[in-house]
């Protein structure tokens, strides 16, 4: 009975006369295997003594393993070297490949669109966008201008200011502005800014070869003085040389209370000051009275000079005779694609590596190790995908036809010299053979007197803009910045802008399967959503030159500030 109860727990030696403890389960199943003539008989009779030896070996193994639980630590090294053995015994070319694909928007596929869906752009061209783009007019009553007029006396001058504005045309539009706030808040005389010559613009202009400055100093008589130059007594304490005046360095975005903290005491001790260079360096989170006064120049006393202004009013003229099918109403773009701007953006486009060599040398040539030192990372794909890549004019071209231009719209292009323009231009013209630029439209001895001067070809571009129907920024900066706000304050409010959603942009040019009629439909909603935005009211901390109408700047407190400043 004894013997029985220990053979059904699998362990041999019924006649031992102490009864074992029972067999550890891990290893019974061979004992139970050998106890019943099964395992090992039949591994012998059916692979002879070899294999039965390799399995006691490695059951052997095995039970060392698992007695010290070694199994754990092995396991996974077994499990490796089993599939490096497994992926030996396979041939590469069963393997499956997995292909990347570049995230949507990344690419520049917009020569293959314009191939692909230019024949159902030609086939319809019925829209008249011009006739149509402005459905939200203004309410009238809501925008109001900033700027008040002053009917009060000037309180005697604390000193005068004298500044270097630099940068190009727009910039130096801001220099001027803020000195002129300045100047105003501090009871300052304001001498005329001298424009500081620059090696990329490369413009020797003065003040009064881009802006008239009788106009500019008779406009803001009651409310700032402005000379022309430094009196010659004041000029006697310097040594008649501007230089030895006291130089302000000033960081960017100043408030302005920096200037009545610091800069006023400096003014009444010296009655001379400079401050240079001198841009950026107010704020736009600003008093009412100093943002009137930024408003009152920029909009009212920054005139150009005569000689722009005509020949302005001459290539405005021209292009109304251009868009007669229009009803004189022509569309300007502000085209950034030029070879500074491309190679800066570090966006690949379709040029291969001649491309990538000009840009590369183009890089280092304006921006020496900049895009080179350690570390710096570019990403042509990201950037476009965050629309960051300056629009081609083939992109423009086709976004414009998207949005329901014909190809009879005049179109006046303000930019300066494309990269490969030859290459480059071809498709816009083909999709509006009507576009125009100044040289188009002006004879070259009319044009002549401004060709060697960049911020002189500017204005005239700026003031073509500004009287257009629509219109349509490309890539930012200061230029379209000052025009939006200018054409705000010019039609009541409405800029009449369109300013695409360029990472939209970047995905739907990169659609390989859209359709013209799909591609219509979604531009349509970007020129729409653009109306809407051009109707918009200021936000707090904008630019006063791009939104020159809330509400409380139109209430200026200036003749009350003007009393404290005298007083101390």
């Amino acid at each position: 009975m004894q013997n029985h109860a220990y053979s059904r727990l699998g362990i041999s030696g019924a006649g031992a006369a102490v009864p074992s403890p029972p067999s550890s389960p891990r290893r019974a199943w061979g004992r139970r295997a050998s106890a019943k003539g099964g395992w090992s008989a039949r591994a012998s009779a059916g692979a002879g003594w070899g294999w039965g030896a390799a399995r006691r070996v490695a059951r052997a193994v095995l039970a060392a393993l698992l007695r010290r639980q070694a199994v754990f630590l092995f396991a996974p090294l077994l499990y490796v070297a089993a599939m490096l053995l497994y992926m030996g015994s396979i041939s590469l070319d069963s393997v499956p490949r997995i292909i990347s694909r570049p995230a949507p928007g990344s690419v520049y596929r917009s020569p293959q669109l314009y191939a692909r869906l230019r024949a159902d752009m030609d086939a319809d061209n019925a829209t008249d966008a011009l006739a149509t783009v402005w459905r939200h007019a203004y309410r009238g009553g809501v925008w109001r201008p900033c700027i008040s007029n002053n009917t009060n006396g000037l309180p005697e001058s604390n000193g005068y200011i004298y500044i270097e504005a630099n940068g190009g045309l727009n910039q130096q539009r801001t220099s001027i502005c803020n000195a002129v706030a300045v100047a105003g808040f501090l009871n300052a005389t304001l001498v005329i800014p001298n424009f500081h010559y620059h090696s990329i613009w490369r413009d020797p202009s003065k003040f009064s070869d881009i802006y008239d400055e009788d106009y500019f100093i008779q406009r803001l008589k009651n409310d700032v003085r402005v000379v022309d130059k430094v009196p010659e007594f004041i000029m006697e304490r310097f040594g008649h040389n501007l230089s030895n005046a006291f130089n302000f360095k000033i960081k960017a975005w100043s408030p302005i209370q920096f200037y009545e903290d610091i800069v006023l005491p400096k003014l009444i001790e010296e009655r001379l000051i400079r401050i240079s260079p001198f841009a950026n360096r107010l704020s736009f989170d600003a008093p009412p009275a100093v943002q009137r006064l930024r408003c009152l120049a920029n909009f009212e006393a920054l005139k150009f000079s005569k000689p722009i202004t005509n020949i302005s009013n001459i290539l405005v003229s021209r292009m109304r005779e251009k868009s007669v099918e229009n009803n004189g109403k022509y569309v300007a773009v502000h085209l950034r694609f030029e070879e500074d701007m491309v190679a800066f953006s570090c966006c690949v486009f379709d040029g291969g590596d001649n491309e990538k060599k000009e840009l590369d040398a183009a890089r280092e040539k304006g921006w020496k190790g900049k895009f080179t030192r350690p570390g710096r990372v570019i990403r042509p794909g990201a950037i476009r995908m965050n629309g960051k890549c300056p629009l081609t004019p083939l992109e423009v071209g086709l976004m414009l036809r998207g949005m329901g231009f014909s190809n009879n719209t005049a179109i006046y292009l303000a930019s300066g010299r494309i990269y490969k323009a030859e290459k480059n231009m071809s498709p816009l013209l083909e999709m509006f053979p009507l576009l125009q630029i100044k040289e188009t439209l002006a004879l070259d001895e009319e044009l002549a007197p401004f060709k060697n001067f960049s911020s002189r070809m500017a204005a005239i571009d700026y003031s073509v803009c500004v009287h257009s129907e629509v219109f349509v920024t490309t890539q930012g900066g200061n230029f379209p910045h000052f025009l939006i706000g200018h054409r705000r304050y010019l039609y009541g409010g409405h800029a009449k802008t369109i300013k695409p959603d360029k990472r939209r942009l970047a995905i739907l040019f990169d659609s390989p399967r859209i359709g013209w009629k799909s591609l219509k439909r979604q531009l349509f909603n970007m020129r729409a959503h653009s109306d809407v935005k051009g109707i918009e009211i200021k936000r707090a901390n904008e630019s006063v030159y791009t939104f020159p109408c809330p509400d409380c700047m139109c209430r200026s407190n200036k003749q009350e500030h003007s009393k404290s400043i005298v007083a101390r």
